[in-house]
C-alpha cells in the first residue's frame, strides 16, 4: 500500500462482527489504509463462542496491524448492551472519536434451516437467530452513534445479504433468515434518515458468494484451491474473497462524497465498478447480477463477463 493510498491514517472504525469472514475482510482493509480498528466479537483466546471455531478476535487484530494499521481485539457480546456499552467507552476514552461503524455481527448459519417453513423450523433456533441479526445491530448502534456523530462524515455500514432490489421479490432460504435479512436493509434505510440530516452517512452492504472459512470447510477446499469445488458446485466460479467486500468498505470510507449513497443498499460487485478496486485475483465479480441473469434462471454456470 503506497502512502498515497493510505487514505485512512487518523480515522478509527469500529467493526462489530469481525472474527471471521466478511468482518475480518472489512477489518483487515480498513487496516491496509492505515485506520485504527477495533474489532469484536466472542471467540477469543480465551474461549469460543457458540460457533465453536478457532477464528478469535485477536487474530484479526493481528492481521489488521500486519496489513499496515493498528488492530485492537476486543471480547464483547453483542446482545449484553452493558458490553457494547463498555466498548464504545474504551473507544472514546482512547480515541476520542469513531469515523466508521461496520454492524457485522451475524451468528445465524448454524441456526436457520434451509427451505424450512415457519411452523416447521425449529422455534428458539429462529428466534435466537433473529436477535443475532437484528438485535445486535440496534443495540450497537444506539450505544456507538453518539460518538460517530461528534465529528461531521461519519459512516455506517450495515452488513447483510442481498440487495434490497433483489430481497423484495425473492423468498430468501427461511421465513427468520428471510426477515433478519430484510430488517437489516430496512435499517440503514431507516439510520440514513436519521443520520443523513446530522453530517453522517448509513447505507447497507452485502458481499456476493463468500468463500468465508466456514465456506471454503463446507466444500472441502482451502483459497489456494477453491475451484477445486466448481466441479460439485458450478456457480461457486462468482465467488470473492472477504477481502473484496473490504475494499468496498475501505472505497466508501475514504469517499469524500459518501452522503450521495446516503440510505441505500450496495453490493462488492456493484461498487467495485464505481471505485475500481478487485479481488485479490485482479477481478471484479458481481455475483448479483450474475445471479438474476445466469444461476436464477437456470443457465449453466459460467461467469465470463461477470468477474
Amino acid at each position: 500500500m503506497s502512502e498515497s493510498e493510505r487514505n485512512l491514517e487518523g480515522k478509527v472504525a469500529l467493526v462489530a462482527g469481525a472474527t471471521r469472514g466478511a468482518g475480518r475482510g472489512i477489518a483487515v482493509q480498513l487496516g491496509a489504509c492505515g485506520a485504527t480498528v477495533y474489532v469484536s466479537g466472542r471467540s477469543s483466546a480465551a474461549g469460543r463462542s457458540e460457533y465453536d471455531r478457532p477464528e478469535t478476535v485477536e487474530e484479526t487484530a493481528e492481521l489488521v496491524t500486519a496489513a499496515g494499521g493498528r488492530g485492537i481485539a476486543v471480547v464483547a457480546d453483542h446482545l449484553v448492551p452493558a458490553q457494547v456499552e463498555a466498548l464504545v467507552a474504551r473507544i472514546d476514552g482512547e480515541q476520542g472519536r469513531l469515523d466508521v461503524l461496520v454492524n457485522d455481527i451475524w451468528g445465524g448459519e448454524r441456526l436457520f434451516e434451509w427451505d424450512s417453513t415457519v411452523w416447521e423450523h425449529d422455534l428458539d433456533n429462529g428466534l435466537r437467530l433473529l436477535r443475532l441479526a437484528v438485535d445486535t445491530h440496534a443495540i450497537t448502534s444506539h450505544y456507538a452513534l453518539p460518538l460517530l456523530l461528534r465529528a461531521p462524515g461519519g459512516l455506517v455500514v450495515e452488513m447483510t445479504d442481498g440487495t434490497v432490489d433483489y430481497n423484495t421479490d425473492r423468498y430468501r432460504v427461511s421465513f427468520f433468515y428471510d426477515i433478519a435479512k430484510s430488517a437489516v436493509l430496512r435499517m440503514a434505510f431507516a439510520l440514513g434518515h436519521e443520520l443523513g440530516t446530522r453530517g453522517a452517512t448509513a447505507v447497507a452492504l452485502t458481499p456476493g458468494w463468500l468463500r468465508s472459512e466456514m465456506m471454503l470447510e463446507a466444500f472441502g477446499v482451502t483459497e489456494a484451491n477453491w475451484r477445486d469445488a466448481l466441479e460439485r458446485v458450478p456457480h461457486f466460479a462468482i465467488s470473492e474473497t472477504p477481502s473484496y467486500v473490504g475494499r468496498a468498505v475501505a472505497a466508501l470510507a475514504a469517499d469524500p462524497r459518501v452522503s450521495r449513497w446516503n440510505g441505500r443498499s450496495l453490493s462488492s460487485g456493484g461498487l467495485a465498478g464505481v471505485y475500481g478496486f478487485t479481488d485479490l485475483d485482479g477481478s471484479r465479480p458481481d455475483a448479483w447480477r450474475y445471479m438474476v441473469e445466469v444461476q436464477d434462471p437456470g443457465l449453466p454456470a459460467d461467469a465470463t463477463g461477470y468477474r
